[in-house]
């Protein structure tokens, strides 16, 4: 009997190793160790008592995790639910501020657990992205300034689905725009889709293997939760017509109100676990990066003659050189020439600017399109083009700046808004971006525009970040009004609670002059009128933003010097007067650009 049972394992060692030697390259270790799974893939070669790795090349990834996650679906499932209950406690009836962070992370964590249990681990390219995620995911609960906020989320999120997209490959670098494009609408298309064919198809496995019946199934606890919950309401229901009591007791627990609460909650969960369990199939079978579009042959050849682009790119530049002799005058002439030509020094900085950063951008997508489009079959014809490419460019960095000095005189005649800060920091970026693709042009290397245009596009939410758009508005607009410009008070009291800190300090200030400070005073009482206002309770960890403790704190310290500053609200607008009589409006009507 013990001979019988060591023939099957001896013909299964000689199979074992007649793949492994079948194989050129591969020693006596890959037998017994599964290599790197971004190398090659494992199948699994059973007898009726050895149960050994076989090293196969050029097999699916996906084929190799069927004996991993399509055997053990419950450890899908069990993150999947237990990160939907985590929505749950984090938002449900509450604000967002910390609990988007404390999430997201929840979420990356969970599916990071659930790979590292597949037998994956992520690319250390792939790990940079947590560098953006992590400095974003602050921001949402550091900042409340409306479009900082905003590109937090933003790419906080995207680089969290790059994250699940490039998990095993890490190659998101060499990614063009057609690879942003396809994966996006992949991922987007696996968080609805995924679920359901992994349902069907792990079923379809663990039947090959025999294990239908064993282990435990989420989804038969959910099949069965579902066929057992009408028939416990209309037993519930008979059982309360029967006895007052129970039906009290019924009703004071299992109100129709909780009832429809507790369903709705039930029902969020679900379909959070549901997306989620998306996200998380889409990192563990589509993640490895194997085939890029940008490494493919391109859909759209190019078809336009090298003579035709050249044609269109001196003819460009001509144009532009013809405008940027005409803005030197002003570069150089200053206020006295504007006058000349029949413009106030406001009108000129109101002008054209949006113009100008049309010309400059699609200036850019003209410059990328001939790229991809035209015929270069020689050296000298690529240099000339790369010639004209620098020369183009050239002149478009002229024209930003004339758009930059437009921005800055409007500036200097109104002060700081939102709308003037914005685009000031755009430009920069985008002049960065030019220069970029200029030199990625000349070196050869136009596979990186995508990637340069995310970077630049990542640098402008930073620098608003880091700018503190509100807080920068204030100071400047306080210090414009110390040498005697006007203060806009309505303006102030329309921003973001990251103002109110900033408006403290100068308050407090003990060289401000006495008409700028009740000014600066009624900004703080318009602020402190709404806070006073019913509003959702924000005390909790959960909906914890920092930049709104900062200014509580900060309007609980001056409070005792507003003593004086009267809110008016009998009247539509809200008006607060000050200690010397001065009534100014609470709420803010106008357009910062025209002020």
């Amino acid at each position: 009997m013990a001979t019988k049972k060591k023939l099957p394992a001896k013909k299964t060692t000689k199979k074992t190793r007649g793949v492994a030697k079948s194989r050129p390259g591969v020693g006596a270790e890959s037998v017994t160790s599964v290599p790197d799974i971004q190398v090659m893939s494992a199948v699994l070669v059973t007898s009726p008592e050895v149960l050994e790795p076989v090293v196969v090349s050029d097999i699916s990834l996906s084929l190799d995790l069927e004996s991993t996650i399509y055997q053990r679906p419950n450890q899908l499932w069990i993150i999947a639910l237990l990160i939907g209950w985590a929505f749950d406690y984090l938002f449900w009836k509450r604000p967002v501020g910390l609990n988007f962070a404390v999430f997201t992370t929840v979420c990356i964590l969970g599916g990071a657990f659930l790979l590292y249990l597949q037998g994956l681990r992520p690319s250390r390219r792939s790990l940079w992205l947590l560098a953006p995620f992590m400095f974003f995911a602050v921001i949402t609960f550091l900042r409340a300034e409306p479009l900082t906020i905003f590109l937090a989320y933003t790419f906080m999120l995207l680089a969290a689905g790059m994250f699940a997209t490039t998990y095993v490959g890490g190659r998101w670098y060499l990614y063009g725009l057609s690879d942003y494009i396809y994966r996006f609408f992949l991922l987007l298309g696996d968080m609805f889709a995924a679920p359901i064919k992994f349902l069907f198809k792990a079923r379809k496995v663990q039947m090959n293997l025999g294990e239908v019946k064993r282990g435990f199934s989420i989804g038969a606890l959910a099949r069965g939760l579902v066929i057992a919950l009408p028939i416990v309401v209309c037993f519930a229901s008979l059982l309360a017509a029967g006895d007052l009591v129970f039906k009290e007791k019924l009703a004071k627990n299992f109100g129709m109100d909780k009832m429809s609460e507790d369903l709705l909650r039930g029902i969020l969960i679900l379909f959070c676990a549901y997306f989620v369990s998306g996200i998380f199939l889409h990192a563990v079978l589509k993640s490895q990066d194997k085939i890029l579009i940008a490494e493919t042959k391109p859909k759209i050849r190019p078809f336009l003659g090298f003579t035709e682009s050249a044609v269109i790119l001196r003819s460009v530049s001509i144009l532009f050189l013809a405008f940027v002799i005409v803005q030197f005058q002003y570069f150089f002439g200053g206020e006295t020439n504007i006058g000349v030509q029949g413009f106030t020094y406001s009108q000129y900085a109101r002008r054209g600017f949006n113009e100008l950063i049309t010309v400059a951008f699609f200036s850019l997508v003209l410059i990328l399109g001939l790229s991809t489009l035209t015929k270069r079959d020689s050296e000298n014809q690529k240099r000339l083009y790369s010639v004209l490419s620098v020369g183009l460019v050239i002149l478009v960095m002229v024209i930003l700046t004339s758009a930059y000095q437009r921005i800055s005189l409007a500036i200097d005649w109104h002060g700081f808004s939102r709308l003037r800060l914005y685009p000031r920091v755009f430009l920069i970026w985008l002049g960065l971006l030019l220069i970029a693709v200029v030199f990625l042009e000349i070196v050869r290397r136009e596979r990186y525009f995508a990637l340069a245009a995310v970077l630049a596009s990542v640098g402008f939410a930073v620098s608003l970040a880091f700018v503190n758009v509100d807080a920068a508005t204030v100071r400047h607009n306080v210090f414009r009004a110390w040498h005697g410009k006007n203060l806009n008070v309505a303006h102030l009291a329309s921003l973001s609670n990251d103002a109110i800190p900033a408006l403290a300090d100068e308050f407090m200030a003990p060289t401000l002059p006495a008409t700028t400070r009740e000014g600066v005073g009624a900004i703080l009482a318009c602020y402190r009128y709404e806070e006073s206002r019913p509003h959702i309770a924000q005390d909790d960890w959960r909906s914890f933003n920092f930049s709104e403790w900062q200014a509580h704190q900060a309007l609980a310290e001056i409070r005792p010097h507003l003593a004086g500053y009267i809110i008016r609200y009998d009247k539509w607008p809200t008006r607060v007067r000050t200690p010397s009589g001065v009534l100014y409006n609470c709420l803010y009507t106008g357009n910062a650009e025209e002020e």
